[in-house]
């Protein structure tokens, strides 16, 4: 008999629309058929289409969910009465004693517990007798510390109180469970030189059949394209960034110049600067499919200032074949090299001439396309992420002195990418 593994994420993983799901569905995917019956565990909405309820099937054995929140459009400035709790808005947000309730009933007799997202802590119990696992996807109190570089008067202010108050909820979540999984070396170094813990780390994975490689043509026109949920506050500040300081420096050089914004959710503010210069970008909203929305691109744009963990979004863009320019923020953490598999670019000078390069240098959009293809196909096969991940949950058993060998598990099975 296989041994219970319940997987406890703060958010319903359909679609996976946000880098977060996108990883977190990989692994699951990847844990599925191999050494452990898997439950899921998350909020769900109160009727799940039928396509919906095939990828949960593929993610995992069984599924248990409490009610998902219904957040209004005052959500973002609700949020805020969290300023005054002991923990950091995002996390005391996630709070939920309906889904304490759900999550400690799915746990009793379980082997192995993952938490997904270190703000899950606030969902699973204090104390547990199975073995736990944390699975991370940044290094939070990183992504607090940007946001207070950037902002001025009050909300600095405000960022540095959420700062203090993430960095004691994240010593203390990653001291309480028996392993951390860490989505690069460079934040498997960070929790250990900060906070002294311990992590492994999994690959960040991509759906190469997904994401087939299309070559960008020789005469293609200067289109550029970023993929992201665009009511995330990091996106948010690199995109604004980039029309504000960016884009003219482009458009100056490139006067027919098109960007495309694709992904959920777009800053009604952005959407109405772009309008009102009358630039010509396109704020796709929620889309079923991004590929067709990144054909006929010349170059992906990552304009990233701040932000965490490894950006899934750049190893699906040199995946497709696109030729990519990124800061240092927006392509950390990702095993590649700048000239090599993408151009780095961290000023607005910078980043305005990589990207004019790259619209009008076709042999250089050909050499960064095929090396960054050729390295993803390598080190990112999203196959491989769920074996890793599920190679660190034995060992967390085995080093509580717990019985996970493979005379008593089934050897690891065939899984959807």
């Amino acid at each position: 008999m296989k041994p219970r593994l319940v997987f406890v994420s703060p958010r319903y993983l359909l679609p996976a629309d946000m880098g977060g799901k996108i990883r977190t569905a990989h692994v699951l995917k990847g844990l599925k058929g191999g050494r452990f019956h898997v439950t899921l565990v998350s909020p769900s909405p109160r009727d799940i289409p039928p396509d919906q309820a095939a990828e949960l099937a593929a993610m995992c054995d069984a599924f248990v969910a409490w009610p998902e929140p219904v957040r209004g459009p005052l959500f973002g400035v609700t949020r805020l009465r969290h300023l005054f709790s002991p923990l950091p808005v995002p996390v005391a947000t996630d709070r939920s004693a309906a889904a304490r309730k759900v999550v400690q009933k799915t746990l009793a007799g379980a082997d192995v517990l993952v938490a997904d997202f270190l703000h899950s802590a606030v969902l699973v119990p204090s104390h547990r007798e199975m073995v736990s696992v944390l699975f991370t996807h940044n290094v939070e109190t990183e992504i607090f510390a940007r946001h207070c570089e950037i902002a001025h008067g009050v909300k600095r202010l405000v960022w540095q109180d959420q700062l203090r108050k993430m960095r004691a909820f994240e010593a203390a979540t990653l001291k309480a469970f028996d392993s951390v999984v860490a989505v690069s070396e460079r934040d498997r170094d960070a929790f250990r030189r900060d906070y002294g813990v311990l992590a492994s780390v999994i690959p960040t994975g991509v759906d190469l059949d997904y994401f087939s490689f299309r070559a960008v043509p020789d005469d293609v026109r200067p289109v550029f394209a970023f993929t992201a949920s665009m009511d995330s506050l990091a996106n948010i500040d690199g995109v604004r960034w980039f029309m504000d300081k960016v884009w003219p420096l482009i458009v100056a050089a490139l006067p027919d110049a098109e960007m495309r914004v694709i992904g959920r959710r777009p800053d009604a503010g952005l959407v109405a600067e772009a309008a009102r210069r009358r630039l010509n970008w396109i704020f796709t909203g929620t889309v079923d499919d991004v590929r067709p929305h990144l054909e006929g691109a010349a170059a992906y744009v990552i304009p990233l200032r701040v932000g965490g963990g490894t950006r899934i979004k750049a190893y699906e863009a040199m995946a497709f074949g696109l030729p990519t320019v990124s800061t240092s923020v927006g392509i950390e953490g990702l095993a590649v090299e700048p000239e090599r598999h993408f151009l780095k670019a961290d000023t607005e000078e910078a980043f305005a001439a990589a990207a004019v390069r790259l619209a009008v240098d076709a042999p250089t959009r050909r050499r960064l396309a095929d090396e960054a293809r050729a390295m993803v196909e390598k080190n990112c096969s999203a196959r491989s992420v769920g074996l890793v991940f599920e190679t660190i949950c034995v060992a967390a058993m085995e080093t509580k002195g717990l019985s996970a060998s493979p005379a008593r598990i089934p050897a690891h099975g065939t899984s959807a990418a």
